[in-house]
């Protein structure tokens, strides 16, 4: 713990190319971790599939990818920028239950943001400007989490730089929550299921998303636009009647195996 409140207190002085290289870095990082976890759980659960195998990988895939990258870091940048401005301010760690806090409330205001955004993102006028890119690609593989146009990438990165300044969330409930982040848009581009064929009768639990869930927003552009639980999408009747059978089908529920 010592080294990571050292880290980021060398963050908040060092010089801003600095701080760039080190934003670089992590989010490369981040890139490759999710594509070495996404292809293992693919392998592992390469039986449940929820979407028809993929096309072969694309140069404009790549290309929108690694621009995501890069923009995220940008973003990141901007937030290092606006945090030693004293413009975003963060709380000191304060232990596991208020840092347990710190990640719950990022995740309940994310969670709607980013509903909010996604439903404005399938606007008709905006549609094709901030949202059409990533649904060129109907069957997602771990890749597709990072195949964005850049104005949705930067949509996303305003949304969280707003929804820190406004929790003043600790330093280490960021970077819980980006990790998190990380893994749940990556379940969502699997094109597999992980979860358990129980997930859908579990109190509580049957409210997180699942892959299938994400994967039925690909072929259905009229429903599912949550992204880590369906409570916004139940709320605002958006989710997909089929989304039960969808998700038996591919835990293999529905053939009994």
């Amino acid at each position: 713990m010592n080294l990571f409140n050292d880290f980021f207190a060398a963050l908040y002085t060092v010089p801003l190319e600095q701080a760039v290289f080190w934003s670089v870095l992590g989010n490369v990082v981040m890139f490759a971790a999710a594509l070495v976890l996404g292809e293992a759980l693919v392998r592992r659960y390469h039986d449940k599939p929820n979407s028809a195998p993929p096309e072969p990988i694309s140069r404009q895939e790549i290309l929108f990818a690694l621009l995501c990258v890069i923009l995220n870091a940008l973003v990141a940048v901007v937030g290092i920028v606006l945090w030693r401005l004293e413009i975003i301010r963060l709380r000191p760690d304060g232990g596991l239950i208020a840092t347990f806090i710190d990640v719950v409330i990022l995740i309940v205001l994310m969670d709607f943001g980013m509903y909010v955004f996604h439903r404005v993102a399938h606007h008709p006028i905006l549609y094709p400007i901030i949202h059409l890119t990533h649904h060129l690609y109907e069957n997602p593989r771990p890749l597709t989490l990072f195949v964005l146009n850049p104005f949705e990438v930067l949509g996303f990165g305003a949304l969280l730089i707003v929804v820190i300044w406004f929790s003043q969330a600790s330093q280490l409930a960021i970077v819980i929550y980006l990790a998190f982040n990380l893994i749940f848009g990556l379940i969502g581009h699997l094109g597999v299921e992980p979860a358990p064929e129980a997930w859908l009768k579990l109190p509580i639990i049957r409210t997180i998303s699942t892959s299938t869930f994400h994967a039925e927003h690909h072929h259905d552009k009229a429903h599912n636009f949550g992204f880590y639980t369906v409570i916004w999408d139940r709320f605002f009747g958006t989710l997909s009647p089929e989304y039960a059978q969808d998700f038996g089908r591919a835990t293999g529920e529905m053939n009994g195996s």
